[in-house]
């Protein structure tokens, strides 16, 4: 299990290998809000369509990364299985939530793992009940600056940042208590969010080299 997270934690060191991006900052705002993406039921949806009474909570994520998934050797169990809970309580605290899938590179050839056609069965076979879209040619992310599977951006109803990085600390194994960021953050936002920014932790986002 120890070979596998170290693994998986170089792969993630080495993110970048195709350029970097500029991350959102706090209090930035949301960038592409009316730029319209499909989602895995067939509608053409855009950050504005989704957004909620309150903000809009935006998950970089995809099909394989075993930060979503979970990892095969039975250590950290991913988060995508906390995906339906956090569109429930972000739901009660008035914020749309939507799925981006940003892997371009895994979408043709031998790495076919994030086409429409896979997310489909993803979304099915765990029966999400958030809005899953493709982000063609990484457009989103790299406006975002989104770095991981999973990223996740959370904004007011401004659309203006509040809390951005991971979904919690427990992949760690060394942690000394579990910290949910994402769920603080929504708890939180109407006042003042203690912890406004953690580092995010998945894969890389699979982009497609630009000339």
């Amino acid at each position: 299990m120890k070979s596998t997270f170290l693994t998986i934690l170089l792969a993630v060191a080495g993110a970048f290998a195709f350029g970097q991006h500029a991350t959102l900052k706090i209090s930035d705002t949301a960038p592409l809000t009316d730029r319209k993406m499909e989602a895995t039921d067939g509608k053409q949806l855009s950050l504005n369509d989704v957004k909620g009474e309150n903000g809009t909570l935006v998950i970089f994520s995809c099909n394989t990364c075993p930060f979503v998934v979970g990892m095969k050797d039975g250590g950290f169990p991913g988060w995508e299985k906390d995906y339906n809970a956090l569109h429930k309580l972000a739901a009660e605290k008035g914020f749309g939530v939507i799925l981006v899938n940003s892997n371009e590179a895994k979408r043709s050839g031998e790495e076919s793992e994030d086409t429409m056609g896979a997310m489909k069965e993803r979304a099915k076979a765990n029966g999400y009940t958030i809005p899953y879209v493709v982000d063609k040619e990484s457009t989103l992310a790299d406006a975002f600056g989104a770095k991981t599977t999973p990223h996740v951006f959370l904004f007011d109803k401004e659309m203006k940042l509040i809390y951005t990085g991971s979904i919690d600390n427990t992949w760690d194994p060394k942690r000394k208590e579990d910290i949910p960021y994402l769920i603080n953050a929504l708890s939180q936002f109407d006042s003042k969010i203690k912890v406004a920014e953690s580092e995010p932790r998945g894969c890389s986002i699979k982009r497609v080299a630009k000339s």
